[in-house]
């Protein structure tokens, strides 16, 4: 029995992805196959490989967006990228946001908050 779930996302820019998930300790792998419950496997464009079980897979989807798949089962995932994803898609607007910044000649600094917001100051140079 499979326990993988979906969610589409607005991933569209594989090295800010990479950043996040470098940021989290982790690795993004190419072409690979992601982990499930109970030896299950799946396929995808990239994987987000895990310290855990479980990892999660990542679909490119025709509007250039990707699709997150993983395995919920008891907490794995969500103990490592948080709930429903939320530290790996923070940190990516993170270093989303900091490549555009930079890209158009803007300075970027950031600072995290106790309650584990980040805060990104965007000024000219």
């Amino acid at each position: 029995m499979s326990h993988f779930t979906s969610i589409q996302t607005q991933i569209k820019d594989a090295d800010a992805l990479r950043s996040a998930v470098e940021e989290l300790g982790l690795t993004l792998l190419p072409d690979a196959q992601a982990r499930g419950y109970f030896e299950n496997w799946l396929r995808a464009d990239y994987v987000i490989r895990l310290k855990g079980p479980y990892d999660i897979a990542l679909h490119a989807q025709k509007d250039g967006t990707f699709q997150l798949t993983t395995d919920w089962w008891d907490g794995h995932v969500e103990g490592e990228v948080g709930k429903n994803f939320g530290k790996l898609l923070q940190l990516y607007a993170v270093h989303k946001a900091t490549r555009e910044a930079k890209h158009k000649g803007h300075l970027v600094t950031r600072a995290s908050r106790g309650d584990g917001a980040i805060k990104l100051v965007i000024s000219s140079l």
